[in-house]
């Protein structure tokens, strides 16, 4: 158990690329007493991304610096590892995404969240199965995030990918277009949503609309905090941040 004044009950390192505004908004505004987080940036250049070769060059520029940022986290001696970006996660199904995550918890010596596996938990709670998928990504990306989801045993009945035009360009889509898509989207045939992508701002109209539609739905960065706080033993529940958080 972490000494730390601050961070007494846990000290999370959190890694999320450079050009990421939305991580760390999203996951201090969680933050529970006696939880601290402590970020590491994994160095990329805000890359062009006009197609899905120049999306699987971002991703091998992500998982190229990404052992340096634990590395340079690791130093502020961390009770627990958070992934802030989720593409690398999802890359080549879930055997292959645990292959990885069991590879980087080797080299920190922590365990580890991801968004993927946590979206798995969360839903698997929630006892859905069919599910749509919202995702600033490209094709490439979005047939591996859908590869993922299906050898976790659920149907992924619909899927958006956004094409952002560059890493720093995720976190500019608003609020009020991620809505019009969830509208789009949701019919009889989808059993909840799930949104992938950190820099995706869409924490606060998950929680809106899953009221409004009565059918859950998981932003990636709540998901992924709620299963970093739940893996260390820590129960605290509270409202204004979605139903995993109030009643789980």
């Amino acid at each position: 158990m972490s000494k730390d004044a601050l961070g007494w009950r846990c000290k999370f390192a959190v890694v999320a690329p450079s050009t990421n505004t939305i991580v760390q908004p999203d996951m201090d505004s969680l933050r529970v007493q006696g939880v601290t987080n402590h970020y590491g940036r994994i160095h990329i250049p805000n890359m062009r991304v006009g197609s899905d070769k120049e999306f699987v060059d971002l991703v091998e520029a992500i998982g190229a610096t990404l052992y340096e940022a634990v590395d340079r986290c690791s130093t502020c001696e961390p009770d627990y590892l958070i992934m802030g970006m989720s593409a690398l996660m999802f890359w080549g199904g879930r055997l292959e995404s645990e292959k990885r995550m069991a590879a980087l918890s080797q080299h920190c010596g922590l365990e580890v969240s991801a968004g993927s596996f946590a979206c798995e938990a969360a839903l698997k709670l929630y006892g859905v199965k069919r599910i749509a998928v919202i995702s600033p990504y490209w094709p490439i990306s979005d047939k591996n995030v859908t590869l993922f989801f299906e050898d976790c045993g659920f149907e992924v009945k619909k899927f958006r990918g956004l094409k952002c035009p560059t890493p720093v360009a995720i976190a500019h889509v608003q609020p009020e277009e991620l809505r019009q898509h969830v509208i789009e989207m949701n019919d009889a045939s989808i059993d909840a949503f799930v949104q992938v992508g950190t820099n995706l701002s869409m924490v606060d109209v998950c929680n809106e609309m899953s009221v409004e539609l009565k059918k859950p739905m998981f932003p990636i960065n709540a998901a992924t905090y709620w299963h970093a706080l739940r893996a260390n033993g820590l129960k605290d529940q509270f409202g204004g941040h979605g139903p995993l958080f109030k009643d789980h």
